[in-house]
């Protein structure tokens, strides 16, 4: 099979059958571009999540487009875009269109409740690998545990927990170098 083929069909079918969004697409892509393709290692991964959330944009289009071009560059990231993307358009065009006619039917409101659950499953997988994949131990794992709490608690914005977060590697790098 054409190797651009390849790199539609398995961003296509990650994007059909991903429900939830780019955090429920994760395993996914895992299991998919690192595991079984073996396009990209399990380090390469994880740098592409961190890249894929701190740039603008949709996270799952941004690791398309990391993910493409590292294996055949411009072209890689058109196609593995275009795939990503092309299925979940036709399946939320297809609900615009007849959803309205749907909305009020009580299985179609219990079908979209009972999916809630499994969507939240998808997002927590993918967060214990990465921890593992990134080192988080017993030691180190007050650092996400915190994050997570001064954003959801708190308020505070993601944006001065990245900061604070790479002001403190860097002087930590700094300490540890002399």
């Amino acid at each position: 099979m054409n190797l651009y083929w390849q790199i539609f069909y398995t961003f296509a079918k990650i994007g059909a059958f991903t429900i939830g969004g780019g955090y429920a697409m994760l395993p996914l892509v895992q299991k998919e571009v690192v595991e079984k393709k073996q396009w990209i290692s399990a380090g390469d991964f994880i740098d592409m999540i961190a890249i894929s959330q701190s740039v603008p944009g949709i996270w799952a289009v941004n690791i398309a487009i990391f993910t493409g071009y590292k294996i055949k560059k411009n072209a890689g990231s058109i196609v593995a875009t275009l795939g990503a993307i092309l299925p979940s358009f036709i399946i939320i065009l297809l609900i615009a269109m007849f959803f309205r006619h749907f909305k009020d039917n009580e299985y179609i409101v219990k079908m979209f409740n009972a999916i809630r659950p499994a969507v939240v499953a998808l997002i927590a997988v993918p967060v214990f690998t990465t921890a593992k994949s990134v080192g988080i131990n017993r030691k180190t794992v007050i650092i996400p545990v915190a994050s997570a709490f001064l954003i959801w608690f708190w308020g505070i914005s993601p944006i001065y927990i990245v900061l604070a977060a790479a002001t403190g590697g860097i002087f930590f790098k700094l300490k540890t170098k002399n």
